[in-house]
């Protein structure tokens, strides 16, 4: 299994850490609104912790395809005074692709960047991230959610994204950002259809391939609502945890570092019976 970079605890027992979701954002496409005051947001961040999450994900701009972006004004207010409050109780992730956000919220207590466009939508993201010297998740990403879908056109999928996701690799690290403290992420979701998303968790073992902590954040995810559902409507947001609890245990297995998820309990039972299904003998 892929090491912890520096700055993020180690859930015990070689298990992935947990990454609890913590949206403020109004237009989120699983919750969103519901955690958008400050107040709400932080409530909900300790429940997570206390549910067993080991870091809180906090994020002020929805990345559902189609959202548009917030003003830089707009994503500080919504996420600074949670990410001060919540990194009283937690470690924090800031979930942005702005260096001025990113580097606002380490100074109010953050431990680690969170950039689903691997520092590709900011080019001061990834100075920003060697100067600090804070661990930096960089996902597989071809654009911004307004048309993202669009670039939805692979060869190969698992190939293309660890050729580009490798390749975004080796250019954060020529940046200066520590090899140790570089986590990767494939991207479910985004820009990529629902087969694309299937053969990539079919093929987690080529991500991990690249050399790097892997973090997978299935939770919720569209293709997660159609599965099984032919000729049916797909299952809203809400209803697809059953759903991630699968794919969260297939990751487990697989060897993933992290899980990005919104449902903690259902991910900490899915990597209990995945323990208790390996045995003492780890096989």
């Amino acid at each position: 299994m892929s090491t912890a970079p520096p700055g993020l605890p180690v859930a015990r027992d070689g298990r992935p850490v947990v990454m609890g979701v913590v949206n403020v954002t109004p237009d989120s496409f699983s919750d969103g609104g519901q955690w958008f005051q400050p107040e709400d947001a932080v409530r909900h961040g300790r429940e997570l912790r206390a549910q067993g999450a080991d870091v809180l994900d906090v994020g002020g701009e929805s990345t559902r395809p189609g959202a548009e972006r917030p003003s830089e004004a707009e994503e500080l207010r919504r996420v600074l005074p949670v990410v001060a409050a919540l990194s009283e109780v937690s470690p924090v992730s800031v979930d942005t692709m702005r260096a001025t956000v990113a580097a606002a919220a380490l100074d109010a207590g953050a431990t680690l960047v969170n950039d689903v466009s691997g520092g590709l939508a900011d080019p001061d993201m990834a100075p920003l991230v060697a100067e600090r010297g804070v661990p930096f998740v960089a996902m597989h990403w071809r654009g911004h959610s307004l048309d993202m879908q669009s670039r939805a056109s692979y060869d190969d999928v698992v190939a293309d994204v660890c050729r580009e996701l490798g390749g975004r690799a080796e250019a954060l690290l020529a940046a200066g950002v520590a090899a140790d403290g570089l986590v990767l992420d494939p991207g479910f979701g985004f820009a990529k259809l629902a087969p694309d998303n299937w053969a990539l968790l079919r093929h987690l073992d080529a991500v991990l391939g690249l050399g790097h902590p892997v973090l997978v954040g299935t939770s919720r995810k569209k293709f997660l609502g159609l599965v099984g559902r032919e000729g049916r409507e797909e299952r809203p947001p809400l209803e697809r945890d059953v759903a991630t609890a699968v794919t969260t245990a297939h990751a487990a297995r697989a060897g993933a570092w992290g899980l990005r998820v919104h449902d903690v309990v259902a991910a900490v039972d899915a990597l209990d019976v995945t323990e208790a299904l390996r045995g003492s003998d780890g096989d």
